[in-house]
């Protein structure tokens, strides 16, 4: 029982940080979005913290579906 409530605190801290990340990625998103627009060259700190926030949260995704599979299985086994 333990280790399924430890899944479910895992997935919600997962959740969180996702959400958090996806925030400060909203800045640099902003920035690229508004030098396309004009057609101006993007600055350089800005596209780097967009890949840099885009990987992160990918990885986070990948870790959350992990979790999630892993609870499923879980609650399978317990039927």
């Amino acid at each position: 029982m333990s280790r399924k409530s430890d899944l479910k605190k895992a997935i919600q801290e997962s959740e969180e940080e996702i959400e958090t990340l996806e925030k400060k990625r909203i800045r640099s998103q902003s920035a690229l979005l508004e030098a396309f627009l004009n057609h101006t060259e993007p600055s350089e700190a800005d596209s780097e913290y967009f890949r840099v926030f885009t990987s992160l949260i990918e990885l986070e995704r990948e870790n959350l579906r992990r979790l999630s599979k892993e609870l499923s299985e879980l609650e399978g086994n317990e039927e």
